[in-house]
């Protein structure tokens, strides 16, 4: 029982290390979500541009982390990080676009439930999982395509 599960372990290594570290990222993404809605003053544009700094923070933990632990892209030559990150930015503008009109619009849609005390969480919530299964076609296949 135990080989068979460490071998399904290794055999998805990869996945399993990308979804650890996407809810590294995503935790990034929530607390510092909640941390600038709190910070900012409240009015109509506390939610977009908490969600647009939380994006931010997210993006760049994630590129180290799914660089280094995810794709083992060890190559830290400048012309290869420069690409990487191009392309890792780039993919991550792509699903931030989604998630900064996702969050809003399903916030007007009502679901605007708070989690955490926090508003608009459960929208944040359904939209960060979407983006996560995103994210891990476009580092696979573009970013750091071997």
């Amino acid at each position: 029982m135990k080989k068979g599960i460490r071998n399904l372990a290794e055999k998805n290594k990869e996945i399993l290390l990308y979804l650890f570290w996407g809810i590294m990222t995503t935790l990034v993404s929530w607390a510092t979500y909640g941390f600038f809605v709190k910070v900012l003053p409240p009015g109509s544009n506390a939610i977009p541009m908490s969600n647009a700094f939380s994006w931010i923070c997210a993006v760049l933990f994630a590129f180290v982390t799914n660089k280094l632990w995810v794709f083992r892209s060890r190559n830290l030559s400048f012309h290869v990080v420069f690409a990487e990150f191009w392309k890792f930015t780039a993919s991550r503008l792509a699903t931030g676009a989604l998630e900064m009109i996702g969050v809003p619009l399903l916030v007007s849609f009502g679901l605007d439930q708070k989690i955490f005390g926090i508003d608009g969480m459960f929208a944040k919530v359904i939209i960060s999982i979407v983006v996560v299964i995103l994210n891990y076609i476009f580092s696979k296949f573009i970013a750091f395509k071997r």
